[in-house]
C-alpha cells in the first residue's frame, strides 16, 4: 500500500482513532522486532548434549520372545 494512500485514510479519522492507530502501529513494530530476535538453530549447535551410552543397541532381554 502506497504511504501517502495510508496518510490520506489516517488524515480522514477522527482523533481518538489516530491514537488507536498509532498504538497498533507501535504493537506491530515489537511483533517484528521480537520475531527477527528470534535465533535460529545452527547445525551442531547441540553438540555433546546427547551421549549414547555402550550397549544402547544391544537386544533387550524381555522382547526376547516375541523375536522370531
Amino acid at each position: 500500500m502506497d504511504n501517502l494512500l495510508l496518510y490520506n485514510k489516517l488524515s480522514a479519522l477522527p482523533e481518538h482513532l489516530k491514537s488507536e492507530v498509532g498504538d497498533f502501529i507501535d504493537f506491530l513494530a515489537s511483533k517484528a522486532k521480537q520475531k527477527a530476535q528470534k535465533p535460529t538453530p545452527k547445525f551442531g549447535s547441540a553438540k555433546g548434549l546427547i551421549i549414547m551410552h555402550p550397549g544402547f543397541d544391544d537386544p533387550i532381554e524381555d522382547f526376547k520372545e516375541y523375536e522370531a
